[in-house]
């Protein structure tokens, strides 16, 4: 004798996200792994150079003097900062080597200021490339920095050339150029990421920067020694702790110290190579965490 079997019960359909996740589907513009966006992005580093390389020869390609301008710009830059604070306003008494001072402090601000402000508009400005194309957004700022650092290791070679004509003497101490160039360029990038990311929201920070990092320069002892000051003037704590700190100071004044012989040790903060290291990695390393953060948002809206 048969005993009759009830009907299987036929499996629920599967869900659209059951179904994509069995067949191997992700979202697209998805955010990706930290791990996997950094491997992204090294595997376009060629593009990541070549796109900075053609930027800066686009730069003044309508200009006469053409690429010159990269020499000529902070050059004049710090014939202006003479006259008004080495002369006018005579921040130069006291400070040994002055115009190599100066040069070098304009030269380094330059780049770093530069590349801060052009890092506001490097989502913004490329919308049609980040609707269009899939890649790691980081590319457009850390791109804008490459360029920015390219430029500055041409007027490096001028700079040299200066030092050499107002009586600086190479020295080893020279080679310790390298390691503060790659500080600053690391905390660079950083900067450049944060504001990237916030730019890309709200577009009229762009507006805002040239005050803010006008501002900054003031504050970095550009145009004047921020050592000279302290000896001389009797500030708040916390305003010589702010001073000492101040990273662009510590980059401009790394430099210094490597490439002019009459500036000591003893004019930099205590510390300063942990200090330079420390703000390189929290504003390279946070700076860039910051901007995956935001990886799917871009190019939205």
């Amino acid at each position: 004798m048969t005993t009759a079997t009830a009907p299987k019960t036929p499996p629920a359909p599967a869900t659209p996200a059951e179904l994509a996740a069995a067949h191997g589907l992700t979202l697209s513009g998805a955010r990706p792994t930290l791990p996997r966006y950094i491997a992204e992005l090294w595997g376009r580093r060629h593009f990541v150079t070549a796109y900075a390389t053609a930027r800066m020869q686009a730069t003044y390609s309508t200009a006469k003097l053409g690429q010159v301008w990269h020499l000529v710009t902070p050059l004049l830059n710090a014939t202006v900062y003479y006259f008004i604070f080495g002369i006018v306003m005579r921040a130069s008494h006291g400070v040994p080597d002055y115009v190599p001072f100066l040069i070098t402090g304009v030269f380094v601000w330059d780049f770093i200021g530069s590349s801060i402000n052009a890092g506001t508009r490097a989502v913004h400005s490329n919308l049609g490339l980040v609707r269009a194309l899939h890649f790691p957004r980081a590319s457009l700022p850390i791109s804008t920095v490459i360029q920015l650092f390219q430029q500055l290791l041409v007027t490096m070679g001028a700079l040299v050339i200066l030092l050499l004509a107002f009586g600086q003497a190479p020295a080893l101490s020279w080679f310790l150029a390298v390691p503060a160039l790659l500080l600053t360029a690391f905390f660079a990038a950083g900067c450049a990421m944060v504001l990237a990311r916030i730019g890309s929201k709200s577009p009229d920070v762009s507006q805002l920067m040239p005050f803010i990092l006008r501002t900054w320069m003031y504050s970095s002892g550009v145009m004047w020694s921020i050592d000279s000051m302290l000896k001389t003037d009797h500030l708040p704590h916390w305003v010589s702790m702010l001073l000492g700190l101040n990273p662009a100071a510590v980059y401009i004044d790394l430099m210094r110290f490597a490439l002019i012989d009459s500036f000591q040790a003893h004019s930099l903060p205590h510390h300063v190579w942990p200090i330079a290291i420390g703000w390189a990695l929290l504003a390279g390393v946070g700076g860039f965490i910051y901007f995956w953060k935001a990886e799917e948002e871009y190019g939205r809206g």
